[in-house]
C-alpha cells in the first residue's frame, strides 16, 4: 500500500495508551477519531484504547465494556484510600496502583523503605468477592519496594520478627524479619487463575533488581537501594525456609521485581503466571476480533523511545496488526525512535505532537487539539 491509497470499505481501529499527564487513553481514541472524520466524514472508525497492565489498566478495561467496581483499601502510607477494579463474567482486572501507586502519595512524598503493598491485597479480595475465577493482577506505577509482603499480609500471611511481633509495613523493616507463616493465606488463591500482568521482567534483587532500578524513582537514595536490596535478599531467604527452593527460584524469575518486588509475592506464594502485560490486555479487551474487522490500525502512546520496543502496548499492538497483515501507524507526544527502529517494530509511519509544537508544555497543555491535527494528517496520508 501507498501513502494516500484509498481504502474501500475502510474500517480503523484506534488502539492506543494514554499520553501520561495530558490525555487518558479514552482521550487520545476521542481525539484520534475527531480528526479522523473531519478529513473523511461517516468513516467507521472502533476505539479500543489499550493498557500493558501499569496505570490506566482499568480505564481500558472499562472502556472495554467491563463493570467498574470500587472499594476502600489502605493506601502506600497506611491512610485509607478508593480504589478501583473491573469485572466482567468472572474475570477481573486489578491494578495494584489504583491501591499502592505513586498517585497516592502527596507531591514530593516519598516513602520508599516504608510504603506498604497492603491495599493490593485488599484489592484482590474485593476481586474475589466479586467472584472473580481469574484476576488479571497488573503491576506497575508502584509507591512501595516491600516485595508483596504487605499485599500477602491482607490476605492472611503472618510475618513475624525474632520476638514473634509482626513485622513494621515496607521493605526496610524485611531486614529484622524472623519468620514467614503463609498457612493462613485466603484458599480462594488455590482455585483463581491468577495473572501477573507487567511490561518488565527484572528479577527481585541484585543490579536488575526492583530497588536498584525502580527505587530512584520512588525516592530512594543510594543508601536506601542497599537497604532494600538486602532487606528483599533476606525476605526471599526466610521465605525458602518456609516454602522451600521456589522461593529463591521465584526471586529470579521474569516478572519477580515488577511494582517493587510484588510480582514476587504473587509468584512464590499466589500460585500466579507472569505474562507480557499487553499480551493479557489484548486478549481481555477482545483485541483480535476488533484487528479482524479493521483494514488500518492506528496506534501510540506520548513517548515512543527504546521502552516502547521493550512490551509496551503500542509494540504489542503493532506485533499482533502486523501478523494480521494490517497496516499500522502511530501517534506519540515526542518521538524517539528512528525510522528503521519504527518499521522493525511493524510501525509503518509515526506522527509526533511535538512536530506541530516543539515546546513541551504548550505540547502537554495543548495535547487534545494538536493530537486531532495529527489525526487529519494520517486520514490525508493513509485515507485520501
Amino acid at each position: 500500500m501507498t501513502d494516500g491509497a484509498v481504502f474501500e470499505a475502510a474500517r480503523v481501529l484506534v488502539a492506543a495508551d494514554k499520553f501520561k499527564g495530558s490525555l487518558t487513553a479514552v482521550q487520545v481514541a476521542e481525539r484520534v477519531t475527531a480528526g479522523l472524520r473531519r478529513i473523511v466524514p461517516g468513516l467507521a472508525v472502533e476505539t479500543l484504547p489499550v493498557a500493558d497492565g501499569g496505570d490506566g489498566t482499568v480505564a481500558a478495561a472499562v472502556a472495554a465494556g467491563f463493570a467498574r467496581r470500587e472499594a476502600r483499601v489502605t493506601g502506600p502510607l497506611g491512610t485509607p484510600v478508593t480504589a478501583a477494579f473491573a469485572v466482567r463474567d468472572g474475570v477481573a482486572v486489578v491494578e495494584m496502583a489504583e491501591a499502592s501507586g505513586l498517585q497516592h502519595l502527596p507531591e514530593g512524598v516519598f516513602a520508599p523503605l516504608t510504603a506498604t503493598t497492603y491495599g493490593s491485597g485488599e484489592l484482590l479480595l474485593a476481586a474475589l468477592d466479586a467472584g472473580a475465577r481469574t484476576i488479571v493482577f497488573g503491576v506497575g506505577g508502584s509507591a512501595t519496594t516491600d516485595g508483596g509482603a504487605g499485599m500477602l499480609s491482607a490476605l492472611g500471611a503472618r510475618f513475624l520478627g525474632a520476638a514473634g511481633e509482626p513485622v513494621a509495613p515496607g521493605g526496610g523493616p524485611l531486614a529484622t524479619l524472623a519468620t514467614a507463616d503463609l498457612s493462613g493465606l485466603d484458599p480462594r488463591f488455590g482455585s483463581v487463575d491468577l495473572v501477573l500482568a507487567s511490561d518488565v521482567d527484572n528479577p527481585l534483587t541484585g543490579p536488575k533488581g526492583a530497588p536498584a532500578v525502580y527505587g530512584p524513582q520512588k525516592g530512594a537514595t543510594p543508601e536506601d537501594v542497599a537497604a532494600l536490596d538486602a532487606a528483599l535478599g533476606h525476605f526471599a531467604e526466610v521465605l525458602e525456609a518456609s516454602v522451600g527452593a521456589r522461593a529463591a527460584e521465584a526471586a529470579l524469575a521474569p516478572g519477580a521485581g515488577a511494582a517493587g518486588g510484588i510480582g514476587y509475592g504473587a509468584l512464590v506464594a499466589l500460585g500466579a503466571t507472569f505474562r507480557p502485560g499487553i499480551e493479557v490486555m489484548l486478549d481481555v479487551l477482545g483485541f483480535a476480533p476488533a484487528l479482524a474487522r479493521a483494514t488500518l490500525v492506528i496506534t501510540g502512546e506520548g513517548s515512543l523511545d527504546e521502552q516502547t520496543l521493550h512490551g509496551k502496548a503500542p509494540a504489542g499492538v503493532a506485533a499482533a496488526a502486523r501478523a494480521a497483515g494490517i497496516e499500522v501507524v502511530a501517534v506519540c507526544g515526542r518521538l524517539a525512535l528512528p525510522p528503521e527502529a519504527l518499521g522493525t517494530a511493524g510501525i509503518r509511519r509515526a506522527y509526533a505532537l511535538t512536530a506541530l509544537e516543539p515546546d513541551p508544555a504548550r505540547c502537554m497543555a495543548e495535547a487534545g487539539p494538536l493530537l486531532e491535527r495529527v489525526a487529519e494528517q494520517i486520514a490525508k496520508d493513509f485515507l485520501g
